[in-house]
């Protein structure tokens, strides 16, 4: 078997999961290599699972990126999960199939209802990092920030900012081959009165192991299993981290499912690159 785990040049040594994966599979027998998915020279058919990993260029690139994902054979995830997951609207889908969400506007406009809350976080829909996201006390800088995007020809988003990120973070929850492998605590990312920056680590600051409650292990299987239900597919995403927060109640809210080129937080997992390898050659 030959893996070919997928990155772009300049975050191969950003990383930290591909030295894992490179050594979980060395151990197990299995030939893997790291390879550019823009590299033009890659014969993807040679190898028998693409695995996507740290594309994180593909923003500014998304169009070109799907057209590879849609000519890569044993690709995972696969090109219509990629598709589908690489803008943020998939959020309203997941709504409509019953999976708690925080409460979020689309293209909001001057003088348009956005809740009575303390804070918002206005986004693009297609981003990673944190990119063009900022965490605003003003109503006037979420319109003049929404409309920013929106004349760009960019979809926004708008929620309220979740309150408990700043003490609590938020909790990241890894699937590989449908099976729950490990939780980490993000940190906050958003810093009050920061406005828009383009150089934030979308992992957190300070990740360390958590162990997930009863209720968040609910949510992130009722979100994984409304995936499969949209997209019309049994369980068969080789790997999943589903994004939490706790409402002021004390229950969870999905804010991201991330299904295309997460950080999978390997470094904190006792063994999580070993499972995912694994996976990968149980499902293959």
């Amino acid at each position: 078997m030959t893996i070919a785990f997928v990155s772009a040049a300049p975050f191969r040594e950003l990383d930290e999961d591909l030295p894992l994966l490179l050594d979980a599979a060395k151990q197990r027998g299995i030939d893997a290599e790291l390879a550019n998915w823009d590299d033009p020279s890659v014969d993807w058919s040679a190898y028998d699972a693409v695995i996507v990993r740290s594309c994180w260029d593909y923003i500014n690139r998304r169009e070109e990126f799907l057209t590879w994902t849609a000519s890569v054979p044993n690709l995972h995830n696969s090109h219509d999960v990629i598709s589908w997951n690489t803008d943020k609207v998939y959020l309203r889908q997941l709504e409509a199939a019953g999976v708690p969400i925080i409460e979020t506007r689309w293209d909001i406009a001057a003088g348009d209802d956005i809740g009575e809350h303390d804070e918002w976080v206005v986004k693009p829909t297609v981003s990673a990092g944190s990119k063009d996201t900022a965490r605003w006390t003003s109503r006037d800088d979420v319109y003049a920030h929404s409309a920013q995007l929106v004349a760009a020809g960019r979809t926004s988003m708008t929620q309220p900012y979740i309150a408990s990120v700043d003490d609590e973070g938020e909790t990241a929850m890894l699937f590989f081959g449908g099976v729950f492998s490990h939780a980490i605590r993000k940190g906050a990312i958003l810093a009050k009165g920061e406005g828009v920056r383009q150089d934030r680590d979308g992992r957190g600051e300070n990740p360390m192991s958590r162990e997930p409650s009863e209720a968040q292990h609910a949510i992130a299987k009722q979100a994984l299993a409304a995936t499969d239900e949209i997209l019309g597919r049994s369980a068969g995403l080789m790997y999943a981290r589903v994004d939490l927060v706790t409402a002021a109640d004390g229950s969870p809210l999905v804010i991201e499912l991330e299904l295309t080129e997460p950080s999978l937080f390997l470094p904190w997992s006792n063994g999580g690159a070993e499972r995912l390898v694994d996976a990968i050659a149980t499902n293959l």
